[in-house]
């Protein structure tokens, strides 16, 4: 039995949910996101509150009711709060700035990295060491972040790269002479 699948998912006030067959359309103050679930659960929606339950008991349909409750909880909380990722940036002469719609990173490369942001995902730089990605689909927001610390992950001798913010780095101790 899914224990995540049986708790309902409370629709926020100004979000609203609607359903056409096996998709359901989630609308709120930053946008609208679809999820078309498998034919393995059913949707129904009470008083401000969206029901998932499972069509029979095999291991696919309880599998199906548990992820599909957990898409449906991501919808709603990204129309109405969205989702946020920091990351910071350690190490002499790195930076990020932004131009427009490109992140520009200085990396210790011989060039500088411009890193093009794709559409429904905001890119901002307060800081010269902190970049802060945001927007209402959680995966895109979570690969944009992972494509722009792939550039220079942390190295664990001093510590250099780009990390997510609260990120422990394993520290390794250097040659000994």
């Amino acid at each position: 039995m899914s224990r995540i699948g049986k708790k309902p998912v409370e629709l926020p006030s100004g979000v609203t949910a609607s359903l056409s067959g096996q998709t359901i359309e989630v609308k709120g103050a930053k946008g609208t996101r679809t999820f078309t679930a498998t034919d393995d659960v059913t949707f129904t929606i009470e008083e401000n509150a969206v029901k998932i339950t499972p069509r029979g008991s095999s291991k696919r349909a309880r599998q199906q009711w548990g992820m599909a409750r957990s898409q449906v909880a991501n919808l709603v909380q990204g129309v109405s709060e969205g989702f946020k990722k920091e990351l910071e940036i350690q190490g002499v002469g790195y930076r990020a700035q932004m131009q427009g719609n490109v992140l520009k990173l200085s990396l210790g490369y011989s060039h500088e990295v411009n890193f093009e942001v794709p559409q429904g995902v905001t890119v901002t730089a307060p800081k010269q060491t902190e970049i802060v990605v945001e927007g209402i689909d959680q995966q895109q927001v979570g690969q944009v972040a992972a494509n722009i610390r792939e550039w220079r992950a942390p190295e664990p001798y001093k510590g250099k790269g780009i990390r997510y913010k609260g990120e422990y780095v394993f520290r390794k101790e250097g040659k000994k002479k």
